[in-house]
């Protein structure tokens, strides 16, 4: 246990060494999966346990007795659609296996260009997209401790140009003696994606001047490499007995991307017979971007206060369900909401 937790600090040393902003590409990475942990303003890596917990903390899924499948759809910015599924299955003694497959995607536009600027309803169309699918296990290693890995596939496209990648997640979960979670995961760590297709490809004339030369020499227009959104998570939780029938579960994430500066997500989960779920939670608490231009510091994003419900129900000889919803202020981007449901076997 000391050995992951002194990696997990060196890697942290690495990472607060970076200050790139706006620099990685796979930016739906960091779009956060799951209404229930959207709704508690995205801070769960203390939590994770259910399956959307993979995308936050891969170790939370030590503690499922049961297999469960979770499905979360949110209709996101720029007429987009963003989608994740996850599944997890406890094999006892041997650990837990999780799978996840997430996908961003849009409808086809059209293509347009500087000799055609307005192309008629027949002209060409282009789609983009991405996508990432991750296999992932986790294991107690105490009665307390537990440790997560997840390894992912990563691919973006438009066009015909597409870039693909692969990365890691890691994460732990501690309990103490008074049940507080204390959580710590990295996202993303992987190499660059660069994109390449046919697109890149022109011909070249080599010398404009010289006539009767070749000027259809092939040639293929360099793209650089970007790296991916890697993401340091360390975040705390407690849950509190108010009554019999009602609790309170309350987090706080800090977190430290590469390639933004440092802020904080705080959330709360009150739960009334462990059957009906109200939340609510701000992400990006205390994010401040300083320009290079000026000294004075800048709110950056347009997150705000999200909500969510939530209603878990035992269908009478069958599985589980939980149906959670979500609704977050983004600002001038209005409000986005997002659905969960999940069935436990």
């Amino acid at each position: 246990m000391i050995r992951a937790f002194i990696i997990f600090w060196s890697i942290q040393v690495a990472l607060f060494s970076q200050n790139n902003v706006a620099t990685t590409s796979a930016a739906f990475l960091e779009i956060g999966a799951g209404a229930r942990s959207l709704g508690m303003g995205s801070a769960f890596v203390a939590v994770a346990d259910n399956p959307s917990g993979l995308y936050w903390n891969p170790a939370g899924i030590t503690y499922a007795t049961e297999v469960e499948v979770e499905s979360f759809y949110s209709p996101w910015l720029a007429e987009t659609q963003f989608y994740n599924n996850t599944a997890i299955v406890p094999m006892g003694r041997l650990g837990t296996m999780g799978l996840s497959f997430t996908a961003v995607t849009m409808d086809e536009m059209m293509v347009r260009t500087v000799t055609e600027p307005e192309p008629s309803e027949y002209g060409q169309r282009f789609s983009a997209g991405s996508i990432a699918m991750g296999l992932s296990y986790a294991r107690l290693l105490t009665d307390r401790f537990s440790f997560g890995l997840q390894a992912k596939y990563i691919q973006e496209n438009i066009w015909q140009m597409s870039a693909s990648g692969l990365s890691i997640d890691i994460g732990t979960l501690f309990y103490t003696r008074g049940n507080t979670r204390i959580g710590m995961s990295i996202s993303n760590f992987g190499g660059k994606l660069k994109m390449g297709g046919i697109n890149t490809l022109v011909d070249i004339d080599v010398d404009e001047n010289i006539y009767g030369n070749n000027d259809r020499i092939d040639g293929d227009l360099g793209t650089g490499n970007w790296p991916l959104p890697l993401i340091f998570r360390f975040g705390l939780g407690k849950k509190f007995d108010l009554s019999k029938e009602i609790s309170c579960l309350t987090t706080l994430d800090a977190i430290h991307p590469n390639n933004n500066p440092e802020y904080l997500n705080i959330g709360l989960e009150y739960s009334l017979k462990n059957s009906l779920f109200l939340r609510i939670g701000r992400s990006h608490t205390f994010y401040k971007l300083k320009y290079l231009d000026n000294e004075k510091n800048h709110t950056g994003p347009e997150n705000g206060i999200s909500f969510g419900l939530g209603l878990k129900y035992n269908i009478p000889l069958g599985p589980m369900l939980e149906i959670d919803y979500v609704m977050t202020d983004y600002g001038v981007f209005k409000n986005i909401g997002g659905y969960s449901i999940t069935a436990r076997f």
